[in-house]
This record gives structure tokens, sequence and C-alpha cells, in this order.
């Protein structure tokens, strides 16, 4: 995964082409990396699941 392709997929997730997606464990810093330097970073809720996984949704109202 690289910056570009992070960013697209959280646009997907924003603007709801996607209503989720799961990132790996070997994508996940990079994501991590786009995701937490975005202005509406609140607004990305991430579900951990087995094996370093997580699902990201995007949610209209930012987490506190």
């Amino acid at each position: 995964m690289n910056e570009e392709l992070a960013a697209e997929i959280l646009d997907k997730l924003k603007n709801g082409e996607l209503h989720q997606y799961l990132v790996t464990k070997e994508e996940f810093m990079e994501f991590r990396k786009v995701l937490v330097s975005r202005e509406d970073f609140k607004h990305f809720r991430g579900i951990a699941k087995h094996n370093g996984e997580v699902i990201y949704q995007y949610m209209q109202e930012a987490r506190s």
C-alpha cells in the first residue's frame, strides 16, 4: 500500500463509495500514517480483528 492508495480509500469511505475497508497487518502502518494526517481523522473508526487486521468505517459524527 502506498500513500496515494490509502488516501483514495479514505476518500471513498468518506464519500460513501465504500462502506468499510479491511486493512491487513502489513498495510497498517502506511495506512495509519495517511489517516492520522487528515483533518477528518476522528470521523474514522477502526475495528480490530484477528491477526492484526483492522476494519475501517467512516462515521458522520466525529468521535470524542
